[in-house]
């Protein structure tokens, strides 16, 4: 098993994991402390939900209005968003680090080698169907595109993985639709650089092999990718 395999695994069910995922967490420092993350966001929702809503919140914060009290389920629908305000505040600041969606990102780019010696849906209409799933669209050519694949993510769902040439050698952008990223935010590892860009519709990194060259495929695609509709 491999460390994307083991975060998809962890990441489907945190509390049952089969014995290859454990057994790949016992020697992966990495991954060991990703599912400690995970463990801990699930504790401090696990928490959250399980403190009692104070008797009589609802109807203190409701206003009366011209002495009638609201009806009964106004106030319980209150409570639930009390609670779910609550939960969803957990999740974002329990979150990985800042920079982990550029750590990921290499690290797919790391687990498909194959996507640079290949040559797979490489027609235009791919790259337009994978930029329309973000909400962008191709202004003019940014590279000979070599490789177009859909390939699963870390927590469900799916991103573009596009991989083309450029004068800086090889260069590959995922395109994740739906999936927040708060900020611009870049990463190195192993000899690959990664920069995550927020876009309205998701985020997109572009990987490569130095700092140099990622932030030159950046602006390139500033220049001939339209993010927004």
């Amino acid at each position: 098993m491999n460390c994307l395999e083991f975060r998809r695994e962890k990441l489907v069910d945190p509390r049952r994991l089969p014995e290859s995922a454990r057994l790949h967490a016992l020697g992966c420092p990495d991954c060991d402390a990703f599912a400690r993350r995970v463990d801990e966001s699930e504790a401090l929702i696990g928490r959250t939900l399980a403190v009692p809503v104070p008797e009589g919140l609802a109807d203190r914060v409701l206003l009366r209005r011209q002495g009638t009290r609201r009806p009964a389920w106004r106030a319980w629908a209150l409570a639930a968003s009390v609670v779910a305000a609550v939960v969803t505040a957990a999740i974002v600041l329990n979150s990985a680090p800042a920079d982990q969606y550029a750590q990921l990102a290499i690290e797919h780019v790391q687990h498909e080698p194959e996507s640079f010696t290949s040559v797979l849906h490489a027609e235009p209409e791919s790259v337009e169907m994978a930029l329309r799933s973000v909400g962008a669209s191709i202004k003019a050519s940014f590279g000979q595109v070599r490789y177009v694949k859909l390939c699963p993510l870390e927590g469900g769902g799916t991103g573009w993985h596009i991989v083309f040439d450029t004068p800086q050698g090889l260069a590959t952008l995922i395109l994740v639709p739906n999936k927040l990223a708060r900020a611009k935010t870049e990463s190195s590892v192993d000899g690959w650089h990664a920069l995550v860009q927020p876009i309205p519709m998701g985020y997109y990194a572009v990987v490569t092999s130095s700092a140099a060259a990622t932030a030159s495929i950046h602006e390139l695609l500033g220049k001939r990718v339209k993010w927004s509709a």
